[in-house]
């Protein structure tokens, strides 16, 4: 016979299902998990630090780093606080891009969530389905911003600039086979947004590829029914959010529950889960996905019928026209105080939350009156979640672990910030 002992396991911090580099020193009795304890640290940037250090506009690139797989939602927490404090709007359009864009992050975020959730517990083939798709929003974000993930696109005041009227095209070569790249040119002969209403049209159809490579799976059911359940009280005093707290079966969503930008005049439901196992919020983001499509549908419909301006008409927090910049020497001088020493914040404090693809991703902003903030704290939604593993784990086997990390959908850069 076997001796079953107790022994005490490193995983992480280089481990691939470890999602980032997370140590976690468990304590197991054969392959059954007694406790574990997370160690976080191995990432330190010193985010909040580094931006005391910044004046407020050159802080809006640290925020695309957090959680690097939902950059532009990052963005809109810190440029939310930063104009509350101001005591300004931007344009409707602005908001209605903002949304949009949130939206597009949603599911660029879920979709890396599945395909390396399911390489976790051992599906190979929704990896290469989800980046299928990613590869068209990431040109979204490329077209817009000039970059496919820190956009640095939100701004104070609004966006960067209005969507593009043409999207990139691949290019023919002589290794490229012209038939291939007529078909992959199909939908970008016009607008970013005749794009993306092209990509809306067909998404729907390729989740439900996604869902008939696992919803139905036994071996995905074995592996995740009844796996990391946490009951609605459980998740409420754990402190999850987003569809962590949605998976237990709890409709909370700050787009519904306190609605900021546009979100009051778009239609979408929150999904729920009812078991609040693995599998519960594997359906949540299943469905939040389809959701998002529908937003994004909306907005469209409403940014083509309504041109205007995408930034406000505010000297102190736009830049001149770059036509002005190249003719005008106080255009150019105006530009360059604008984004060497930025602007000064009235004195004040606030709290400003954006419901994220993980969850409630919040920024605590200080600011003195000067050009610099005085204090960022940042509530990353990942934090919470993994500080709930252990309890979630006890019981379960090793690989189960790998599971429920999964489930948590975590990143290393907020937890690590």
């Amino acid at each position: 016979m076997t001796e079953i002992r107790n022994y005490t396991m490193n995983f992480g911090p280089q481990h691939p299902a470890a999602h980032g580099v997370l140590r976690i020193v468990m304590e197991m009795d054969g392959e059954v998990i007694e406790r574990l304890d997370p160690h976080i640290g191995l990432l330190h940037r010193g985010t909040e630090k580094l931006a005391e250090s910044k004046p407020f506009n050159h802080n809006i690139g640290y925020m695309d780093r957090l959680d690097y797989v939902s950059m532009m939602c990052n963005e809109h927490a810190y440029v939310l606080a930063i104009e509350k404090l101001l005591g300004v709007e931007p344009p409707l359009r602005a908001q209605y891009i903002r949304v949009l864009f949130d939206e597009v992050t949603r599911i660029l975020n879920h979709l890396m969530w599945i395909g390396a959730h399911g390489l976790d517990v051992g599906a190979m083939a929704v990896f290469l389905y989800a980046f299928r798709e990613r590869e068209d929003l990431l040109d979204c974000y490329e077209a817009a911003s000039g970059a496919r993930m820190h956009a640095t696109y939100y701004r104070p005041g609004g966006v960067y600039r209005d969507l593009p009227d043409q999207m990139p095209k691949y290019e023919s070569s002589r290794r490229k086979d012209k038939k291939k790249i007529a078909e992959k040119n199909r939908d970008r002969g016009g607008s970013m947004l005749d794009f993306l209403w092209a990509f809306t049209e067909r998404f729907p159809g390729q989740v439900d590829e996604y869902e008939t490579l696992l919803t139905d799976n036994r071996i995905w059911k074995q592996r995740t029914v009844d796996i990391g359940v946490v009951t609605p009280e459980q998740a409420m005093q754990f402190g999850f959010t987003g569809p962590m707290l949605r998976g237990s079966g709890v409709e909370w969503d700050l787009r519904k529950k306190q609605p900021y930008e546009v979100y009051d005049r778009v239609e979408f439901d929150i999904p729920v889960g009812v078991t609040g196992d693995c599998y519960d919020r594997y359906l949540v983001r299943v469905e939040e996905m389809r959701q998002s499509n529908s937003i994004v549908r909306q907005c469209i419909q409403w940014l083509r019928e309504n041109p205007g301006p995408v930034m406000l008409d505010n000297p102190k927090l736009a830049p001149p026209a770059r036509t002005d910049m190249k003719q005008d020497m106080e255009s150019m001088i105006h530009h360059f105080k604008l984004f060497t020493e930025g602007y000064r914040v009235p004195v004040g404090q606030t709290y400003q939350a954006v419901e994220a693809p993980k969850g409630e991703f919040g920024i605590y902003l200080v600011s003195d009156g000067a050009n610099k903030p005085y204090r960022v704290k940042i509530r990353a939604p990942g934090f919470a979640h993994l500080s709930a593993l252990d309890a979630m784990s006890r019981g379960h086997m090793l690989a189960d672990m790998v599971a429920i990390i999964g489930s948590q959908d975590i990143v290393f850069g907020e937890i690590d910030r």
